[in-house]
């Protein structure tokens, strides 16, 4: 297959903002660069989170909640079987039993046999608990027919959810969803364990003010003691860690450093052998999200929950161990089908001899819990749209996960192609860069001819050229592990919060093959001392000791027997036809 060649952009200096002129000279330039204008940008006080009364609906859905509690109504909790699905219902769960629900429990449908969302199907097995009130999270405002189907059971249904809504949306009790119209609600970027948590504690404001607590002889719950939840539910889900995402998740990691997480979240950090005192944001992103989602993409999300509703440590390492063990046997399932892709892709690409703008694949071996990633693996290789699909359990239908590249919008990208042939796609949905569909098997040529020929016409074709963005040089005086400290301490960094990357020209001084296939190199510059530096990229020819290399890199803190120093991750290495800034 041939290589994508990958161009360096520096991003522009900003003239530095008199606010930031005391901090750290690398700090203030990187802070300038993301946009931060003022020091409360960076603060991270709860004081600044935005209002939950701005929220369309909130008050609605409060009066729905209150009600509920103040009659023992049976409350049923509708999540969806990722992180961020996963948070919000163990967030509702423990907030609301806080509260003083008596009568509480969840349902996550199993994406195998239900699918995502409030289906009809699911809402049947939910009437048989006999539910008066459905709270959904992470999910439901698609779900016109869900909701009907609830309103048929005499079940009253709350919509949490923060993905784009379509042109016809359910007529739910309420709906509380920073994107839906007419919402001024400023983070439209917050998840959907953010929403819940919004609810939740107008919820308490209410219940304060109205005397709720100290008639039923309760103590008001702290919402500061859901931000772990919040924290792992927002970094997981890979949404844009605008300023207030940013607090809710900069405070959740100072729960999680102070160890005052639920023992689900203290459990799966030891499982990735990670000290939860030195906790980041990508950790929870790259280490815990990824035990908690194994299970909803191999088998029921459900021990996940369990895992983070349990205040017993023990019971909480148990059900860690057994994420971990599912995340191993994904990686497996992902590994098997990412080179079957491969072989795929450039069997595609000897037929076409250029490869189409937009690439579907599928396998009667697919997993349909693991498409996304595969589809996710493959789209940072090839740097084109992608969209893996599995076959369904009834053998008449493919599920199909989506990843795209920056300048195509997936969903609108699937919304133009059902507008104009709105027999072709089942059902779809989701956001930006990720989506998910199903189709009929006999459709699936014509799609995969349909999808190319969309993305071409929406892509500007420079957008399938891939860019790293740097934040230029380092001074050799900055390259010190007290540099990597600070950096990795003033975050969280994230979607559209990028943690800094820097570029320059170094000597290979040493070179060694570590287990993976991956290499460590040991970097000397002109006036700094020599440093290690990892590359996990898989190459098949490398540069020797002695060759002079530009790369581009993150740093990082190498913790070895107790022994501090800083470490370099490669993000790429340019080679000749590579590069420019």
């Amino acid at each position: 297959m041939k290589t994508v060649v990958k161009t360096l952009q520096r991003r522009e200096q900003q003239a530095l903002p008199a606010e930031l002129k005391g901090l750290h000279p690398l700090l203030a330039r990187l802070y300038a660069a993301r946009g931060v204008e003022d020091l409360k940008q960076v603060s991270y006080s709860l004081s600044q989170l935005a209002d939950f009364r701005t929220l369309k609906n909130i008050d609605v859905a409060v009066e729905r909640l209150a009600l509920a509690l103040a009659q023992q109504q049976s409350i049923l909790i509708v999540g969806d079987y990722d992180a961020d699905g996963a948070t919000s219902t163990a967030l509702a769960i423990r907030c609301l039993t806080k509260m003083g629900a008596s009568k509480i429990d969840y349902l996550l449908p199993n994406r195998f046999d239900f699918g995502y969302g409030l289906t009809p199907e699911i809402v049947d097995v939910a009437a048989q608990l006999q539910p008066d009130l459905i709270i959904t999270g992470d999910n439901g405002i698609s779900s016109v027919d869900g909701v009907e189907r609830a309103s048929q059971h005499g079940i009253d249904v709350v919509v949490t959810d923060h993905h784009l809504p379509p042109e016809i949306v359910p007529q739910a009790f309420t709906i509380v969803n920073p994107n839906q119209r007419g919402d001024v609600f400023p983070s439209k970027s917050v998840a959907g364990v953010g929403v819940i948590f919004y609810l939740l504690a107008a919820l308490r404001h209410h219940l304060r003010t109205t005397g709720w607590f100290e008639q039923q002889q309760l103590e008001p719950p702290s919402m500061g003691d859901y931000l772990d939840l919040v924290a792992l539910g927002t970094v997981a889900d890979v949404v844009a860690l605008d300023q207030n995402n940013r607090i809710l998740v900069e405070q959740g990691l100072r729960r999680i450093r102070a160890g005052k997480a639920v023992p689900g979240i203290l459990a799966l950090l030891r499982q990735a052998k990670k000290n939860h005192r030195k906790t980041i944001a990508t950790d929870l992103g790259f280490a815990v999200g990824p035990r908690l989602n194994a299970a909803g993409r191999l088998d029921d999300m459900s021990i996940g929950i369990e895992c983070l509703l349990t205040d017993d440590y023990a019971v909480a390492e148990r059900y860690a161990i057994e994420l971990d063990a599912y995340n191993r046997e994904r990686r497996q399932v992902e590994q098997e089908m990412q080179a079957e892709a491969l072989v795929l892709c450039e069997q595609i690409e000897l037929d076409t001899e250029e490869l189409p703008w937009g690439i579907c694949l599928n396998s009667e071996s697919w997993h349909q819990g693991v498409v996304g990633l595969v589809a996710s693996r493959l789209k940072e290789k090839i740097h084109r749209p992608v969209i893996a699909f599995a076959p369904a359990d009834d053998g008449n239908t493919w599920k199909g996960s989506g990843r795209s590249i920056p300048g195509l919008h997936l969903r609108d990208a699937l919304a133009r192609m059902n507008s104009r042939h709105p027999e072709m796609i089942d059902k779809f949905g989701g956001h930006a860069m990720a989506a998910g569909l199903s189709i009929q098997a006999e459709k699936l040529p014509a799609f995969t001819e349909l999808f190319a020929a969309i993305v071409e016409e929406m892509t500007p074709a420079w957008r399938l050229q891939p860019i790293i963005v740097s934040d230029g040089e380092v001074q050799a005086a900055e390259m010190t592990v007290q540099t990597a400290h600070m950096l990795r301490n003033c975050g969280p960094w994230g979607q559209a919060f990028p943690e800094p990357v820097f570029d320059g020209e170094f000597t290979i001084v040493a070179k060694q093959s570590l287990r993976g296939g991956f290499t460590k190199f040991r970097l000397q510059s002109e006036s700094a001392p020599a440093i290690d530096a990892v590359f996990f990229e898989i190459r098949e020819s490398l540069p020797e000791p002695g060759e002079k290399i530009s790369i581009a890199y993150q740093m990082s803190v190498n913790d070895y027997q107790a022994t501090e120093s800083l470490q370099f991750i490669i993000k790429t290495l340019f080679t000749g036809e590579e590069g420019g800034a």
